[in-house]
């Protein structure tokens, strides 16, 4: 199999393209966009050191089949914070009655797979018990944004008739708005208790923990009847790791290092959309 080496970071120097490609034994240098680049006929084998130049240097960097093209995949499962979405909804709803700090530190524990995310759940969502329920739009209107480069990675996929699969151990109050919003086929999350207009501190049903995202995935993946390798997942923490196995390619996304390390790409420097590069080679 051929590979290209796809190089990609907001500023990339020639000269680092020019180190690249006679590292990895490219045969010439293909500009996708300005921030992308392919470098064609690369050797996988020199994986080791393209990663420590692209460290050193801030870049991105991927090996992919040169026969890759977009029309392969028929499905994108997508993370929701610190993924689709640059903030963790759960810790700006917790700032809203000072206790940010205290939600922050298990959400932190938990996405490098320190904490059972169940667990961390619970405990993150009984301290924001007694919250009027109208602190969720006001996270949503002032604090969520997109990650950088979201809008045209999803008009991408959606030009090829791939599906988009937003599931995400937050909440449902943001992943509906988001999908109604953005187009998404599906949206799946977690269900918070509110009663009387007031968050009662605990989840409805189920927890969507890490296993329930794999499942999610395999549930849409079947009914589309597609195989394993036309399935993408994305994520940024320990509780994507199930869904990403479960995906014949995953992207880590701003990730954990626990994350990136068994990920099949990594997107460290640019934005989401620095997926379409690749998804077709």
């Amino acid at each position: 199999m051929n590979y290209n080496l796809i190089i990609q970071s907001k500023s990339v120097a020639t000269q680092s393209l020019k180190q690249l490609a006679k590292l990895s034994g490219a045969s010439e240098i293909q500009a996708i966009t300005q921030q992308a680049f392919r470098l064609p006929g690369a050797n996988p084998a020199t994986q080791a050191e393209v990663e420590l130049l692209c460290e050193q240097s801030g870049l991105d960097y991927a090996f992919v089949p040169d026969a890759r093209k977009m029309s392969d995949f028929g499905l994108v499962v997508m993370d929701m914070d610190s993924t689709l979405i640059t903030i963790e909804c759960i810790d700006e709803i917790a700032d809203m009655i000072g206790v940010k700090p205290e939600v922050a530190h298990i959400t932190e524990a938990a996405m490098r797979g320190e904490i059972d995310f169940a667990e961390s759940l619970t405990r993150r969502v009984a301290l924001l018990k007694g919250l009027d329920e109208s602190a969720l739009q006001r996270v949503y209107d002032e604090r969520l944004q997109l990650s950088p480069g979201a809008e045209k990675m999803l008009a991408a996929l959606q030009s090829h008739g791939i599906k988009t699969l937003l599931v995400s151990g937050g909440f449902t109050f943001f992943t509906e708005r988001l999908k109604l919003r953005l187009g998404l086929d599906a949206a799946i999350a977690n269900t918070l208790e509110i009663v009387d207009g007031k968050l009662t501190g605990r989840v409805l049903g189920a927890i969507l923990d890490a296993e329930g995202k794999a499942t999610q995935l395999r549930r849409l993946r079947d009914q589309l009847g597609l195989a394993a390798h036309q399935v993408v997942a994305m994520g940024d923490g320990a509780n994507d790791l199930k869904m990403m196995a479960a995906a014949g390619v995953s992207i880590a996304y701003h990730a954990k290092p626990v994350v990136r390390a068994q990920a099949t790409h990594a997107l460290n420097f640019v934005g989401l959309d620095g997926a379409i590069a690749l998804l077709r080679s």
